[in-house]
């Protein structure tokens, strides 16, 4: 009986896949939106049965997209591989952030896959290919800038667009990873819902109030911080490591930062309105905002602020 269920389940969830994927095949519009949930059906059959039946469902979905959409093969190895690691996380109860850290893990690997898969079987570089795309659109920008305008402050400000479009393949590890942390996030957030509407569960992240992260984080940061002085104008192995650890640690910090803000706005009872202004100007105004929220999480990390803040509480 517990065999044929599982079985009836796996199908469902293997057929709701392939829907999902053939909405975002057929109606591109969609897909973006889509694309962040399609590793939920992976997430939940892996929570629900385990490794064994999970790592099952994938092969047979990877099967049949192999089959009917070969070229879209790419998405199933995406959502197949963080969808197992999230939902194996969940199935053995691991901490809402700790089922992110390996989910994002996850999904790392699967986008690590899609790039290497595109090279060897298409031929395809895709951060060449990024690279040229960007070069291309930067020269018509060029090009029609310097032509509308003139002065030393237009052609500083392009030689500054033009240097951030030479440094961004430096940090493709960075952005790989904030893009798999988003959509472990996305995925285990509609994940619980899911749980919670059909098993009538509770299921949910814990309160990002009480987000901490441990103090070696500000070791790495500080460590990556002086090598990427150090290594400035390199572009061997270290340097590479260096500006990508320091942006991942940085975006950690700016992360417990937030989670600081929001546990002193709810000690001392402030609308939650605050703690969210603070976030919009972070993004608003990064120079200013986002460099004090970020001392702020380094403060928190090292120091025992809110230990402070519940003693003068009492």
């Amino acid at each position: 009986m517990n065999d044929t269920k599982r079985l009836t389940e796996g199908a469902l969830m293997t057929g709701l896949y392939l829907l999902l994927l053939l909405v975002i095949i057929f109606v591109p519009v969609m897909g973006p939106l889509l694309l962040m949930i399609l590793p939920v059906p992976f997430v939940y059959y892996s929570f629900r049965y385990g490794g064994k039946a999970g790592g099952l469902m994938f092969v047979a979905a990877t099967i049949f997209t192999l089959l009917f959409a070969t070229l879209f093969t790419v998405f199933t190895l995406l959502a197949g591989i963080g969808g197992l690691f999230l939902g194996i996380a969940l199935h053995h109860k691991r901490s809402s952030y700790e089922a992110l850290a390996i989910g994002s893990v996850g999904f790392v690997i699967g986008l690590l896959g899609i790039l290497l898969i595109t090279q060897l079987f298409l031929g395809v570089n895709l951060m060449e290919e990024l690279q040229s795309g960007m070069n291309q659109g930067y020269g018509t920008f060029e090009r029609i800038f310097s032509g509308l305008l003139d002065g030393e402050e237009v052609e500083t400000d392009l030689a500054e667009i033009g240097q951030l479009i030479d440094f961004i393949p430096d940090i493709v590890p960075s952005i790989l990873a904030m893009s798999a942390m988003m959509m472990a996030f996305v995925s285990q957030w509609t994940t619980y819902k899911l749980i919670n509407r059909i098993e009538n569960q509770s299921m949910g992240f814990a309160d990002f109030k009480n987000f901490k992260l441990p103090t070696s984080i500000l070791w790495y940061y500080f460590i990556a911080m002086i090598l990427n002085y150090v290594t400035m104008d390199g572009n061997d192995l270290i340097y590479l490591a260096a500006v990508n650890v320091f942006i991942l640690t940085g975006a950690l910090i700016v992360l417990q930062g937030f989670s600081f803000v929001f546990f002193y706005a709810w000690k001392k009872k402030w609308s939650k309105a605050i703690p969210i202004l603070v976030v919009v100007f972070s993004i608003l105004l990064p120079q200013i905002v986002m460099y004090l929220v970020r001392i702020i999480g380094i403060i928190d990390i090292g120091f025992p602020m809110r230990d402070r803040v519940e003693e003068k509480k009492e």
